[in-house]
Parts: C-alpha cells; sequence; structure tokens
C-alpha cells in the first residue's frame, strides 16, 4: 500500500524545488512561468529510525523502507479552469493520489517574479482553491445529470444520492470544499468515483527563505490566520536550503549543514509522517536475515489485510500472523529472548495490526 501525494501550487511557488527534497528522482525547476511541460513523478523513502535498530540486532542483508510516490503537477494561475496556463492539463494527474501537497509562496525574490505581482499566500490559496473547486464543480454536475435519468426511472437510491449530490454542488458553488461539505460520514460514498480533488486531505507547505526556516515570517502568519479554525495542517519548509542539503551525498555533511541552519532533520521527514497521520497510515516490519522491511497500511487493519499488502496469497490463505512487539524486541534482543519473557504472540483474523508491529505470516494456499 504505497502513499501517494500531490504537489500542487501556483506557478513560481517552490513546488518544483520542494519535490526535489523529497524525491530521489530530480526534475529541473524554472524562473519561467508555465515552462513545464509534464508532471514530475518520484518516490521518496519513508524515515524511520526503527529498521536501523532493528538492523542494529539483526544485521540483514538489506534494509527497505516504506516509500510514498510524489507528483508536482506543473504549476496554476488563475484561470486554469478556463484554460490560463498550463497546470489545469494535469490536474487529472493527482486525481489518483492519496493527499495534496499545497505549496505557497513565503518569500521575496527579486529574480522570481510572483505571477500575481506580490507575495501573498492566502490569496494564492484562494485562488488555488477555486480552480480545484471549479474543476469537481464540473464533475458533480455531470453526475448529478446521470443520477437524474436513473430518479425517473424509480430509482430510490438514486433519489437519495441525487440529494446528497446537491449538497455537495451548493457547497462548491459557495466556494467550499468538498472534504468539509456538511454531509454524513455515510453519504460520501456518492463523491468516491469521483476522485474530488477537494475532498482530499490536503498539507499546506509554507516555503521560506532559510533565514525564516525556524521561526517563520510574516507571510507564514497570514497562512495561519487563513487556516484558523480548519484542522488543516501547515509545516514551514525552506525549500530552496533543503534542496541544497539533499544533493550532498555525505550523511555527516547533511547532518552538520542541517545543524547549521538550525534543524534537527528535513522537513519534509515531518512531511511524510504528517501526510501518513492525515491518512490515518502506519507501519508494521518484517524481519529476517536477508531483509527488514517497513510495509504501509490503514490504522485499524486487520491481520489477514495487513499480510495481503506483502502479497495476496498471504491474505487468501491465512492462518495466523505471529506477532512480536517493536518495544518488546528492542528490549528482549532477540526472538527466542522474545518468547522466553512471554511476550510472543499467535493471533488469528481478528487481530488489529498496531504501528510498530514485527509479524510474521502463517499461511496456506
Amino acid at each position: 500500500m504505497a502513499l501517494n501525494c500531490g504537489i500542487i501550487g501556483l506557478t513560481n511557488t517552490g513546488k518544483t524545488t520542494i519535490f526535489n527534497c523529497m524525491s530521489n528522482t530530480k526534475a529541473e525547476s524554472s524562473s519561467y512561468a508555465f515552462s513545464a511541460t509534464k508532471s514530475n513523478i518520484g518516490v521518496v523513502d519513508v524515515i524511520d529510525p526503527r529498521l536501523d535498530a532493528l538492523d542494529a540486532l539483526e544485521h540483514s542483508e538489506k534494509l527497505i523502507p516504506a516509500t510514498v510516490e510524489i507528483v508536482d503537477v506543473p504549476g496554476l494561475a488563475k484561470g486554469s479552469s478556463q484554460g490560463e496556463g498550463v497546470g489545469n492539463k494535469f490536474l487529472a494527474d493527482i486525481q489518483q493520489t492519496d493527499a495534496i501537497i499545497h505549496v505557497l509562496r513565503c518569500f521575496d525574490d527579486e529574480s522570481l517574479p510572483h505571477i500575481e505581482g506580490s507575495v501573498d499566500p492566502a490569496r494564492d490559496m484562494d485562488i488555488v482553491d477555486f480552480e480545484l473547486q471549479v474543476r469537481d464543480l464540473d464533475l458533480v454536475n455531470r453526475k448529478i445529470l446521470r443520477t437524474e435519468k436513473l430518479v425517473k426511472t424509480g430509482d430510490k437510491e438514486a433519489k437519495k444520492a441525487l440529494e446528497i449530490l446537491e449538497v455537495y454542488k451548493g457547497y462548491l458553488e459557495n466556494f467550499g470544499n468538498a472534504r468539509t461539505a456538511p454531509v454524513g460520514e455515510d453519504d460520501t460514498y456518492v463523491i468516491q468515483d469521483m476522485l474530488l480533488l477537494t475532498a482530499k486531505p490536503v498539507i499546506y507547505v509554507c516555503n521560506v527563505d532559510a533565514a525564516s526556516a525556524i521561526s517563520g515570517n510574516k507571510y507564514v502568519e497570514q497562512v495561519k490566520k487563513q487556516l484558523e479554525g480548519s484542522n488543516s495542517l501547515m509545516l514551514v519548509i525552506a525549500g530552496e536550503l533543503e534542496a541544497e542539503i539533499a544533493e550532498l551525498e555525505d550523511i555527516e555533511d547533511r547532518k552538520a549543514f542541517l545543524e547549521d541552519a538550525g534543524l534537527s532533520e528535513p522537513g519534509v521527514n515531518k512531511l511524510v509522517r504528517a501526510a501518513y497521520d492525515q491518512l490515518n497510515l502506519h507501519s508494521f516490519f518484517t524481519v529476517g536475515p536477508k531483509e527488514i522491511r517497513a510495509w504501509t497500511i490503514k490504522k485499524g487493519m486487520k491481520a489477514p489485510a495487513a499480510a495481503g499488502v506483502i502479497h495476496s496469497d498471504l491474505e487468501r490463505g491465512f492462518i495466523r500472523a505471529e506477532v512480536m512487539k517493536y518495544a518488546d524486541y528492542i528490549q528482549y534482543k532477540s526472538e527466542s529472548a522474545v518468547k522466553l519473557a512471554g511476550k510472543f504472540h499467535v493471533e488469528g483474523k481478528n487481530y488489529v495490526v498496531e504501528d510498530g508491529d514485527i509479524m510474521n505470516i502463517r499461511f496456506n494456499v
């Protein structure tokens, strides 16, 4: 279960710089608006110190962290929904993503002109939201037309769906995002097949200059004020600084540069963890002499479904899961010692997998 995130924002906000901080695939950034002709796609490892701690005991041949796929679409502009700029052509690239990372420009740079003529992240947020709302409204209207035809045939379920769709329509028309529409949790099924962009969890990234990496700046304060009462998550990242650090090959050099900047870790690490939290995800581990691997699952997932993340055969033929807690394994230092301490568990199909569980799946196909 790989996590997919889409990076959006107005042109010249530093989206591609943030992408290069995160990704093992580097993309070319430009100061020219609308110069990108395609979306950038990359993969980032999820940094989890627990993998190294497990390896210190097991000494496996390789460590395989969980990964996140990220898609950086070309910069948007006011009027994208009416054909302005080029970014609107690529919004379909992020419809399949699980979450959206919205990069806001929170830095001054005379050599990088802002497409709106001034730096104002609160205004930029409204512009991008509006373009996404227009796109989603078009999809909702299309489904309403299809649903109305079903209602005329006497389909009672279609009648209820139509009522819910009308709520979404009215909310989007009033500049609301689908994720906060006043509908019940059980009613969201009517929009699931449309993959609405404003229904996705969003993380706002304030892209700041190096001097503002720790305490932020006046632009960050504007974003905070804009998000008051919304329960939205906001992070501050000095994109250009972190992109330069990410280019260093030596890990110790990276650490030294981070410390000089007053940072304990790269902001992109916090960004990935934030995405996990927003999507209600966590990890379990498989441990052996050949590899130690982290697997991403939804919180609340039961053992057979978690086994299916490894391979569909494991879910289909699931018999039981042999489980050790991460803390117990670290404390007792081996599987045999965990067993002697009475901390080794055999769990059945109803076991809910917890974060950090070390599991061995028994199955028969």
